[in-house]
């Protein structure tokens, strides 16, 4: 086989992530797994979600039914391997023309018939891989297609946990903003018993009932964008909107602990970068075969038959024909199109491994990203944890007094103010911290491993 043999591009690596210091790893029992990577986070109506996407989802169809056509085109190419035999029948019935050229007047005229049968058997000697590269080029494409179907469906599954993990937010933020409106009616009750009873200035029944008014404009301001969360659900599920919905239930559980791995495991576990590496290899054959072209073309020929000119005398011995013979095919002047295809060949080659190179890089980005992001948010969910405290205690004083006519309504409003908005935060850090670890299952490829591609029928 003339051409390159394929050898693995090198990619730029660390031993280890920067951001997995300080990142609060799974213990060595724990470990992603394997298929149903989103049990990690325990939550059953997720579990039933994702099991639907994969019968379901019309993107994942498209990417299965190319998974199928690249294997076909498989077969296809591994057929030129083996001979083409065909056969052929035919009849014929011809009678001369009395006006044909060079033709004398005297010339007797006539009619004749001609009766084939034959069987026919040609063969191109693969002596310089031609061929075989071209089988291997359409493996390692169908390999890649196959990883292409894996990364659809990981993106599905992590999109579809994404969104799921987004509406149980704005249930947590619908459930605070109801409370809240319930505390706020209470206060305003209790300004207006104040004013009635002389103790309280009209301004506070006012402050109370802007500050009720502008909590229930939130509260309603939520449903928007829960409704666009819970269709999203639907879409990917492959069901009409209006024939799906979820009941409301409050995110409250903080993420788990997902194992990163070693950036040497990210080559392993992410089905982009197994389609990435496989194009460099399926671009490496074609390096091959354009160098192949400069070399002769060897094709063997045989065919047996019967010829007669009736049917009467078509099958007897004497009416066998046969013919075997070999052709050697070298283009000797082409314009330059052969070193122009192999040029072409290599700057390809070229930019599939620059591109599995980027892809490399990039998912490298997104693991260092999101483990950042999980850190880092922990951090900001323990000290929003005691905002939200604070707030509170200070709400609570502020009301006391308040009652006890020593501060004004305009301290309480501030305490309700800061209260609120605290709590709508640590509700959006829980949010931002399933996202992430959503990501970060994403990143490191789900429950994916590339020796999947070595089990798949070709």
């Amino acid at each position: 086989m003339v051409g390159p043999d394929y050898q693995k591009p090198s990619v730029p690596m660390t031993p280890t992530y920067k951001e997995a210091e300080g990142w609060k790893a799974a213990s060595p029992s724990d470990h992603l797994p394997r298929g149903p990577w989103w049990t990690i986070f325990g939550d059953p109506d997720l579990d039933a979600l994702e099991a639907e996407i994969t019968p379901a989802n019309q993107n994942l169809k498209i990417a299965e039914a190319r998974l199928r056509e690249a294997r076909a085109l498989v077969r296809f190419n591994r057929a030129a391997l083996f001979p083409t035999i065909s056969t052929s029948a035919g009849a014929a019935s011809v009678r001369e023309s009395t006006n044909a050229p060079f033709r004398g007047s005297g010339t007797n005229l006539g009619n004749s018939g001609d009766l084939l049968l034959s069987l026919d058997m040609s063969y191109e000697l693969d002596l310089w891989g031609r061929v075989r590269r071209t089988v291997a080029s359409a493996r390692h494409e169908a390999e890649a297609t196959a990883a292409d179907l894996e990364t659809a469906r990981l993106s599905l599954e992590a999109e579809l946990a994404f969104d799921y993990f987004e509406l149980r937010a704005a249930d947590a933020q619908q459930r605070l903003l109801n409370e809240t409106v319930m505390a706020f009616e209470a206060a305003l009750r209790l300004t207006r018993n104040r004013f009635e009873g002389g103790a309280a200035p009209k301004s506070d029944v006012a402050q109370a009932q802007t500050q009720l008014d502008t909590t229930r404009a939130q509260a309603t301001d939520i449903a928007v964008q829960r409704a666009q969360f819970e269709h999203a659900i639907a879409t990917l599920i492959g069901r009409p909107p209006a024939a799906f919905s979820l009941p409301p239930r409050p995110l409250a559980t903080p993420p788990p602990n997902v194992p990163a791995g070693l950036p040497s495991e990210l080559l392993e576990r992410r089905p982009d970068i197994a389609a990435a590496e496989r194009r460099v290899a399926e671009a490496n054959e074609q390096i091959g075969i354009a160098i192949a072209a400069y070399y002769p073309v060897f094709m063997l020929n045989a065919s047996v038959g019967f010829e007669g000119s009736s049917f009467g005398n078509l099958l007897n011995a004497s009416s066998l024909l046969w013919s075997v013979g070999a052709t050697i095919t070298q283009t000797i002047f082409d314009g330059g199109r052969r070193r122009a295809t192999s040029e072409a060949a290599r700057a390809s080659y070229d930019a599939t491994v620059a591109a599995y190179r980027q892809t490399t890089l990039t998912a490298f980005q997104q693991v260092e990203d999101n483990l950042a992001a999980l850190r880092i948010l922990e951090q900001e969910a323990e000290q929003q944890r005691r905002a939200v405290e604070s707030a509170q205690l200070s709400l609570q004083l502020f009301t006391n007094r308040y009652r006890g006519g020593v501060d004004s309504y305009l301290q309480v409003i501030t305490a309700q103010t800061v209260t609120l908005a605290n709590q709508r935060t640590e509700i959006d850090v829980l949010r931002r911290r399933m996202d992430a670890s959503v990501l970060l299952v994403k990143a490191i490829g789900g429950g994916w491993d590339s020796a999947a591609l070595s089990k798949l029928p070709k």
